[in-house]
């Protein structure tokens, strides 16, 4: 969690010759974390469905306003009850390097790795069917 936990070590001290950082990206292991998680019936409702699109698109349009302007950002976290400034900052860096060239479709390749990784570890015991969408990202116009 480069993001927030490697930062916190640093600030603790530690520095990096002395620390073992796993870039699970780089070995294959990185999983999905953060979603979007609805009940399939709430997608069949259109009320439901329009305020899930407006939700996605307001929350890309904070994430790149945040990412162009980190200092702003950094600043509004701190003034909303945030840890230091410094810390928010260097965390606006290091998500800016994670969602390089993001745009908030889910990327299938990830989610195959992480059904195959629960599968694996037998934290599910089938492969799940119909479990994501992109209609609400392509609703919202993102590709």
């Amino acid at each position: 969690m480069t993001y927030n936990e490697l930062g916190q070590a640093i600030d603790a001290g530690y520095t990096l010759d002395k620390l073992t950082v796993f870039n699970y990206s780089e070995m294959g292991n990185d999983l999905l974390e953060d979603g979007l998680y609805v009940l399939e019936d709430k997608l069949a409702d259109a009320a439901f469905k329009d305020k899930m699109v407006r939700f996605v698109r307001a929350s890309m349009k904070g994430w790149n306003y945040a990412l162009a302007n980190p200092d702003e950002a950094a600043q509004i976290v701190v003034d909303n009850g945030g840890q230091d400034l410094d810390l928010q900052k260097y965390m606006m860096g290091e998500v800016a390097k994670l969602t390089a060239g993001a745009n908030g479709v889910l990327d299938e390749a990830a989610y195959d790795r992480t059904a195959k990784a629960v599968l694996d570890q037998k934290i599910i015991s089938k492969e799940p069917t119909g479990a994501w969408t992109h209609d609400i990202t392509d609703a919202a116009g993102l590709k």
